[in-house]
């Protein structure tokens, strides 16, 4: 399965979406989760945004892995910030034993960067991958077939919107986790 997972932050709570795929130009996913965790989320700290984020990462992908064996996952972001430098996607790579691939798809480049920028749909601003585990091109053209004929691709729109509250898990797809109040 692959999977799309977003983290959305609230005063006093932090949701996090999964949504799961069995390939990569699917229109639609098969399964669909949303968590709540209600606490006041960890500051913002440049540099170590995985700080932040990598727990409610975690915490999704192993909901999903308990039904499902996981081959890749998707992020919200960048895997690397620089050659050298991991970024949040480096990080779960890193957490998970290096045994799944991790695709960052983030929306602005990094400076100095090494994304492969992406265009899809009609739209002039590119997305920008990076990956580990397997090749960021390789994972670029991944990126560029998924379904949708916008800049986002369909299921990554999905997985923020299920995170930002403005959609609701599909009954008939949906794991249960922690849900939203």
């Amino acid at each position: 399965m692959l999977i799309a997972v977003d983290v959305q932050y609230a005063e006093l709570a932090v949701v996090t979406a999964a949504v799961g795929f069995l390939d990569w130009s699917d229109p639609t996913s098969t399964l669909e989760c949303v968590s709540r965790a209600e606490l006041t989320p960890e500051p913002y700290e440049p540099g170590a945004f995985y700080k932040r984020e990598l727990p409610f990462l975690l915490e999704a992908l192993a909901l999903v892995e308990r039904r499902h064996p996981v081959e890749a996952v998707l992020i919200d972001g960048h895997v690397w910030l620089r050659e050298d430098q991991p970024g949040l996607g480096a990080r779960l790579h890193e957490a998970l034993g290096a045994r799944k691939a991790v695709i960052g798809v983030a929306k602005a480049a990094f400076a100095e960067g090494s994304a492969v920028a992406v265009l899809r749909g009609d739209s002039s601003r590119p997305l920008f991958v990076t990956a580990a585990g397997m090749n960021a091109h390789g994972a670029a053209e991944l990126v560029r077939g998924m379904h949708g004929p916008h800049r986002v691709p369909t299921l990554l729109k999905r997985a923020d919107r299920l995170a930002r509250g403005y959609a609701t898990p599909d009954p008939e797809k949906a794991l249960s986790g922690p849900q939203p109040s």
